[in-house]
């Protein structure tokens, strides 16, 4: 294991730049992932990380102690904790960040029969609730517009705890190409002015389209949905979250298909 102590040492540098920086982590193509849970999902997963920084202070937390037992020494690199905090992604580090490399997007429409949509969702908090939802309820692929938060982000990927290592994300698409390819349905979402998701057929190949917190579906987006779905609130409550939004249409596509197949 190799002992880090020094800012100007390039790859303390380059951990700090991830952490910040969307350009730096598209750029390189890697980014971080902060905390034991994330990085052994990780490897689980996918494999070995790129490389492994640990604070001195987090020998005592026998959970890092065994993930690096299972990763050797040699991938490694041991900071104090006050140059650790500086490349951490959260305000109280874990004492453990994996640097791993972001997955090869690929260009074209892969066959599905469930895609999710994202436009203008620029809280990564969302984004990331929003791929661990999708990749829960079986859909094959969640896509970004470029309008959207950083899918790859530390606080992304700590939202979506893993589970984007198991679905395809394709960030930076224009999504109208997207939808005037994809053999299926395309619905849309909005806050009052659409039918009940139980109201509606959803066990078909189907596209998800989701809008911005704020905004909603762009007008040239939400045009091209063939049904609109609501989500029917009560007490006075006005709506909720896209994340939480995502869920509920998300799963009870799972509740149609399941009684279909009863």
């Amino acid at each position: 294991m190799k002992r880090i102590s020094s800012r100007s040492n390039p790859r303390f540098k380059l951990l700090r730049s991830l952490a910040s920086s969307a350009r730096e982590r598209s750029s390189h193509e890697r980014t971080l992932l902060d905390g034991a849970h994330l990085v052994r999902a990780y490897i689980d997963r996918v494999g070995n990380p790129v490389l492994v920084a640990v604070s001195s202070d987090a020998w005592r937390h026998r959970e890092i102690q065994q993930l690096i037992e299972r990763l050797g020494e040699e991938r490694v690199l041991c900071f104090p904790p006050e140059l650790f905090r500086q490349i951490a992604t959260v305000e109280s580090p874990s004492g453990i960040l994996a640097m791993v490399d972001i997955p090869e997007t690929k260009t074209e429409l892969i066959e599905s029969d469930f895609l999710v949509l994202l436009d203008g969702i620029q809280d990564p908090g969302n984004v990331g609730t929003i791929i661990r939802s999708a990749a829960a309820a079986g859909a094959n692929s969640v896509m970004l517009c470029p309008r959207c938060a950083d899918p790859w982000s530390p606080r992304a990927l700590r939202a979506a705890m893993g589970a984007t290592f198991t679905i395809e994300i394709r960030p930076g698409v224009e999504l109208t190409d997207v939808v005037e390819q994809f053999r299926g349905g395309v619905v849309a979402t909005s806050i009052r002015e659409g039918l009940p998701p139980s109201g509606v057929d959803l066990t078909g190949p189907i596209a998800l389209l989701l809008g911005s917190e704020g905004a909603g579906l762009s007008r040239q987006l939400a045009a091209t949905a063939s049904v609109t779905v609501s989500i029917p609130l009560a007490r006075d409550i006005d709506s909720l979250s896209v994340g939480a939004a995502a869920a509920v249409i998300m799963f009870e596509r799972v509740r149609q298909i399941a009684l279909k197949r009863a």
